[in-house]
């Protein structure tokens, strides 16, 4: 059965397309002030939440969370991340979570609190989704000019791209910017950071994928800031919120690859493709509710659950 909301006894700060975000209530050491986030089993496309969720899926969203925030962090960067196994929780966050461990253990992590900055960091390696239709229409990307002829699913040349969007408001369409725009909202010093830790993130992912039959055709990331250590430096940069999922990444299958045509992949491109030939992508603009039938439900939850399994090298528990 489907986790889709959760109830803790501690104050709900947000509650995002997937995650429940808690006060951890916690007031010393390096927790204090800490927030706990909780993968629930929702999904979200084109930009509305969908009445039924996925079974499992915040589990594996949380544990291949966990599994690129150790392959990924601390080399590259820090990310938020104070511990993400029940076990690690301080003792008193654990008492007091006794009664509902079912809807935390497996799919919580705690994590310091950051100001997070106001874009999605996406970097591709392929010519697909919105870049594809944008290239389609006028020969760039996030307004990068490409050269002429690429063809759908093309590796694209002189990559990867960082193509960063605006943050919308939960129901509102993020707006895809040029990078250059990045330096208008952030300023030059920290957009300079921000893209080359987006690139150097994906770089890293991408070749474990590759290592597992999977190619990385493009993905996400979300940043924000620590106040600094030391008295006079700047804030520090540091990697937030999910990691290469199947919900923020496009993952494809390696031996099935083909130029110029859509993909097999292990993402929810399903769900959106069942509710493009259902005509259900203004279904947010509309308010029209969607509910998945019982097959797509089974099918993405098998996807999700071999995704966890080809990169990670593990069984999914």
């Amino acid at each position: 059965m489907a986790l889709t909301h959760t109830s803790l006894p501690l104050p709900l700060v947000a509650q995002g397309k997937v995650r429940d975000v808690y006060d951890a209530q916690l007031t010393d050491g390096e927790y204090r002030g800490a927030l706990l986030f909780v993968a629930t089993d929702r999904i979200s496309a084109f930009d509305v939440i969908l009445q039924n969720g996925i079974p499992d899926k915040g589990r594996v969203l949380h544990g291949l969370s966990e599994f690129w925030f150790e392959l990924l962090t601390p080399s590259i960067l820090r990310s938020h991340v104070l511990a993400t196994r029940w076990d690690d929780f301080p003792e008193v966050l654990r008492e007091r979570l006794a009664a509902h461990r079912t809807q935390v253990d497996g799919r919580a992590m705690l994590v310091r609190r950051a100001q997070v900055l106001p874009l999605e960091a996406i970097v591709r390696g392929y010519l697909t989704g919105s870049g594809w239709s944008e290239y389609k229409r006028a020969g760039t990307v996030h307004g990068i000019s490409l050269p002429p002829g690429l063809v759908e699913s093309q590796r694209i040349p002189g990559g990867p791209l960082f193509t960063p969007s605006t943050k919308a408001e939960q129901g509102a369409h993020d707006e895809n910017i040029h990078p250059d725009r990045v330096a208008e909202l952030i300023g030059q010093p920290l957009a300079d950071k921000v893209a080359g830790a987006a690139k150097a993130l994906y770089a890293k992912a991408a070749e474990h994928a590759q290592s597992r039959g999977i190619l990385l055709a493009d993905t996400k990331f979300e940043f924000g800031l620590l106040p600094p250590e030391t008295p006079g430096a700047p804030d520090e940069l540091i990697l937030v919120d999910e990691v290469l999922t199947p919900d923020s990444s496009r993952f494809w299958a390696a031996d099935t690859y083909r130029e110029g045509a859509p993909q097999a992949s292990f993402d929810k491109q399903y769900v959106r493709d069942w509710m493009k030939a259902h005509g259900l992508e203004q279904a947010a603009r509309t308010f029209t509710p969607v509910t998945l039938p019982d097959d797509v439900v089974a099918q993405t939850a098998a996807k999700y659950r071999e995704a966890y399994e080809r990169i990670t090298g593990k069984s999914f528990p």
